[in-house]
């Protein structure tokens, strides 16, 4: 094996704990390389014990699972955050409230919002909020609370008294994984307050890229209602999707 192999392997498997999953695609792109050549150096750190392979990509198997920060996350999977993004848009009305979770997909779903009006839209999310700050015809409540730096957005006691005091259309909410009935997310304090925000909605919506299917990065859990809505990407393979739609998930995919 090459020196530069070497040194692309050593750099792949870093990536894998820094973000908990690393797809083929980005890393095709970041080091320049085919998708097949990123192929054969994930089965090598497989064959090694380094990574377990995923669906696209690859999680490390050694040591925890480091949260990646928002500004990683809004790097990845670019092209299929905004398709659900767009999706999600469709599906919101003239005259509702709704609620942005934090997140970069929700993030990409506050952008296409901009041009609304007639539109109430709570979020905890500092992106969020900055994405909307020029919307003059949506009107914008900040849901406050105890500031979590990784994920740029409100959580804690406060952020949870507000929801009391709120109700819904639709609540859009985001994933660092995704089953047919729950969110994992990294830790408790989030999973808490994505909980109690579906309690405060008619309509529940999770968006999540196929990257995000079946996986569980972290042991942080929060349980979902019956007929949720997942949005996710055309790629996403038939085997990622029958277990959520054998569980009653209405499932859009994003072209």
């Amino acid at each position: 094996m090459s020196t530069s192999a070497k040194v692309r392997q050593g750099e792949i498997l870093e990536l894998a704990h820094t973000s908990g999953l690393a797809s083929v695609e980005e890393l095709s792109e970041r080091f320049g390389v085919t998708a097949s050549t990123i192929r054969r150096d994930l089965s090598r750190l497989t064959s090694e014990g380094k990574i377990a392979r995923t669906y696209g990509g690859a999680m490390a198997l050694n040591g925890q699972v480091v949260e990646s920060t928002f500004r990683q996350r809004n790097k990845q999977s670019t092209a299929a955050k905004r398709a659900i993004a767009r999706v999600a848009r469709s599906m919101v009305d003239p005259g509702q409230t709704i609620l942005l979770d934090s997140g970069s997909t929700v993030a990409a779903l506050a952008h296409e919002l901009r041009d609304s009006s007639n539109l109430t839209v709570a979020t905890t999310s500092l992106v969020v909020l900055d994405e909307l700050a020029d919307a003059e015809e949506v009107h914008v409540e900040c849901i406050g609370g105890t500031l979590r730096h990784s994920s740029a957005a409100f959580v804690g006691p406060l952020a949870e008294y507000c929801l009391d005091r709120m109700s819904f259309d639709i609540v859009f909410l985001g994933a660092d994984g995704v089953t047919p009935s729950a969110i994992c997310e990294a830790d408790l304090v989030q999973t808490r307050l994505k909980e109690k925000m579906t309690t405060r909605a008619t309509k529940v919506v999770v968006l999540a890229d196929s990257s995000k299917l079946n996986q569980t990065p972290f042991h942080a859990w929060a349980q979902l209602p019956a007929q949720w809505i997942l949005v996710t990407n055309s790629e996403a393979p038939r085997e990622q999707i029958k277990p959520f739609e054998d569980s009653g998930v209405t499932v859009h995919l994003a072209p």
